[in-house]
């Protein structure tokens, strides 16, 4: 098996922040993704593609795109929000398996919603994270979750550090991933997000290589990240400053990341993503020079 090469929707602006405009359509998106040379998506938000499995699979097939990923945020360490939480997952997997998606629930900590989180994004200190019982919390969610969506769908559960979420930096990442069980509940690397975070991402896959079942591709400009930074803006100020730039113009070495994964025998996907919003440019000309990128590496 070799690598395959994926867009995400929200590479054109489509994200899971109340305060974003979506300014593309999903038939657009995915006649966009497709003509731009990608082999497979992840689902978005809701209700932004087809929730129905029949219509969810002819939107794909119709274009020769693969279903690969569905992105479900929890806040992970609230024991109250579990159940919901767990059958968002469930229900999100079981649209997934009726369309005939082979696709992962890619789990992360609900970001966002934490005033100083979000506040704090790219800056994170220690005294910031969880305390121990809160980190037990979020292991027992994440692996009830995991387990859940398995028995219910046969589909396998990763999960993804993301900035302003309560598991960012690779501290807090180890920190979850040491309690949940490897056999259920496997790690999305996303380069973009694990640089924002203060880490190396080949750093993350000499560690944590065997739990990598997913991986994301996200530039990170180091010039933007250290202006908002320096500004003590929000993550979303960030993400509207433009801080995840198209591939190979940030600090992410995605050759020799492409490089040990390949040594690893990662045969998985590497779903593309870069955070836009309108008037951003034109997402498609970004995607096919994101997919001219990757070619060059051989992707």
């Amino acid at each position: 098996m070799t690598i395959r090469v994926a867009n995400a929707p929200c590479s054109w602006g489509v994200l899971e922040f109340d305060d974003m405009v979506e300014p593309y359509g999903c038939d657009q998106v995915l006649d966009e993704i497709a003509a731009s040379g990608y082999a497979g998506t992840e689902l978005g938000d809701w209700g932004f593609m087809p929730t129905g499995p029949d219509a969810l699979r002819d939107a794909m097939s119709n274009r020769g795109l693969d279903l690969v990923g569905a992105f479900v945020p929890v806040p992970l360490s609230q024991p109250e929000a579990a159940e919901e939480g767990i059958a968002t997952a469930v229900k999100t997997a079981q649209l997934l398996a009726r369309a005939g998606a082979d696709a992962f629930i890619v789990l992360a900590d609900d970001n966002g919603s934490d005033p100083v989180r979000t506040g704090r994004a790219g800056r994170i200190e220690p005294e910031d994270s969880l305390s121990p019982d809160q980190w037990d919390t979020a292991g027992d969610i994440a692996n009830r979750l995991a387990r859940a969506v398995f028995d219910e769908t046969g589909l396998r559960t990763v999960f993804h550090h993301h900035a302003a979420g309560f598991v960012e930096t690779p501290d807090e990442t180890a920190a979850l991933l040491s309690r949940t069980d490897p056999d259920v509940l496997g790690l999305c690397l996303d380069t973009g997000h694990w640089t924002y975070g203060g880490g190396n991402p080949l750093a993350a896959i000499e560690r944590w290589g065997d739990r990598i079942w997913h991986v994301h591709f996200k530039d990170c400009d180091p010039a933007v990240a250290s202006a908002v930074s320096e500004a003590e803006e929000d993550y979303f100020a960030a993400v509207r400053r433009g801080v995840f730039c198209e591939l190979g113009q940030g600090t992410v070495d995605f050759r020799s990341i492409t490089l040990a994964l390949q040594r690893r025998g990662y045969a998985g996907w590497i779903v593309v993503e870069q955070d836009v919003l309108p008037a951003m440019g034109t997402p498609l000309m970004s995607a096919v020079r994101n997919r001219g990128y990757l070619a060059r590496l051989g992707l």
